[in-house]
């Protein structure tokens, strides 16, 4: 976010002079230091936060894609799966933002942007059969949306419980979307509420 510096000087009127307005042209924020506003900021001022991230400068299209957009690291060692999602976002219509790891700064995985709406989203690849509770965990202070990219024949039993304990054990969490093969099922609080819930996302996760 950009913020306007204004400085008020007083001079001493006794002398023949007056005071003045003295401003500064607008501060233009480090990437770094709006990703760590993003944990000091809620509300509107996280939404406008999560779009002045959107804007900045060093974001580039990455080439060979569509609407994704990083500021490097594609070599890291999560590029693939990063990638892979990010697709699968695109496809649904989103504009995403691959958000750097600044040395210090516990971020996000994605900014998803579709329709002047922005959304923050911390992916899980889920490869095996039991770890989905535990990669959501790890989302904890990174973003309060957690995105499970399902690579693996995943027990809807078993995750229907991973998600409901998260929630309770989040209280910031806002929702849990989960991208299976072709599949988008959006998981939020007022769900997993429901005495049945567990039978309701089965039966769309299974469909």
């Amino acid at each position: 976010m950009s913020d306007e510096i204004t400085t008020e000087v007083y001079l001493d009127e006794e002398e023949g002079v007056s005071f003045c307005w003295v401003a500064t042209e607008p501060v233009i924020k480090s990437l770094d230091a709006l990703l760590e506003d993003l944990h000091y900021t809620k509300g509107a001022g996280f939404v406008w936060t999560l779009k002045e991230i959107t804007l900045h400068s060093e974001f580039r299209p990455l080439p060979g894609e569509t609407n994704i957009y990083a500021v490097g690291g594609e070599n890291g060692e999560d590029y693939d799966n990063l990638i892979n999602a990010a697709r699968k976002a695109v496809g649904l219509g989103h504009s995403v933002y691959i958000l750097p790891n600044p040395k210090g700064i516990r971020t996000a995985d994605f900014i998803f942007e579709r329709k002047g709406i922005y959304r923050l989203y911390d992916l899980k690849t889920i490869q095996g059969k039991g770890s989905a509770g535990t990669r959501m965990k790890e989302s904890i202070g990174q973003a309060n949306r957690v995105l499970l990219n399902m690579n693996s024949d995943y027990n809807a039993r078993l995750l229907a419980s991973d998600i409901k304990d998260y929630f309770e054990m989040n209280p910031n969490a806002v929702e849990v979307l989960i991208f299976k093969r072709k599949k988008v099922i959006s998981v939020v609080r007022d769900h997993t509420q429901s005495p049945i819930f567990n039978r309701l996302f089965r039966r769309k996760y299974e469909k």
